[in-house]
């Protein structure tokens, strides 16, 4: 069994990586290290973010970390809310929040619904002791759907709607939204890089 440190405080996060991930895999986050201290997103896209999550964390915790930047890019919204997908109504926004701003803008600029295209993107980073073994992406497309419909996940996914299908995210079951999402496709990259990278750590 694989040990891995989540870059991470949010329980919902980490609970996707475990049921992604598998057997094979012991997560844990830094919810289980409450003194350390919260990392600044500085970079300016979520390669970057991943990246300075991973490495920051590896330099001071031992084993393996992994961390990932994610969010929602709105066609009619030019590509937002980005990288500020988490804070896209404010540094403290709920999800509920969040989601409400988003429709707001998307109806003033696309009233005729022709830009409601869409995209979760995700970037994850692999680090060991301050050293970045690789980096991993995945993406799935779809469209923006109003008003948000479903009770299950978080974030975006009750407006989010995956190409194929008739459901939101928040309207799928974890089994299946957890083998077609941007995490899920980032992730089947790591366990990959796990089979066929030779250890050096």
């Amino acid at each position: 069994m694989i040990p891995l440190l989540i870059a991470t405080h949010n329980p919902h996060k980490t609970l996707e990586f475990q049921q992604i991930f598998g057997s094979d895999f012991r997560v844990c986050d830094l919810s289980d290290f409450p003194e350390f201290p919260a990392i600044v997103e500085s970079g300016k896209t979520f390669a970057e973010n991943a990246r300075v999550k991973a490495l920051e964390v590896s330099q001071r915790m031992p084993g393996l970390v992994l961390a990932d930047d994610s969010g929602l890019e709105v066609d009619g919204l030019s590509g937002a809310p980005g990288i500020f997908s988490a804070r896209y109504a404010g540094e403290k926004a709920t999800d509920e929040e969040n989601i409400v701003k988003l429709l707001k803008e998307l109806r003033q600029k696309d009233p005729t619904k022709e830009k409601r295209g869409a995209r979760f993107r995700c970037q994850v980073a692999l680090a060991h002791r301050g050293k970045l073994l690789q980096t991993f992406s995945g993406v799935v497309e779809g469209i923006i759907v109003d008003p948000p419909r479903g009770e299950k996940g978080f974030g975006y996914d009750p407006i989010f709607m995956p190409n194929g299908f008739e459901r939101t995210f928040a309207e799928l079951l974890d089994t299946e939204k957890n083998r077609i999402s941007h995490r899920a496709n980032a992730i089947k990259a790591v366990k990959e890089f796990f089979t066929t990278a030779p250890r050096s750590w």
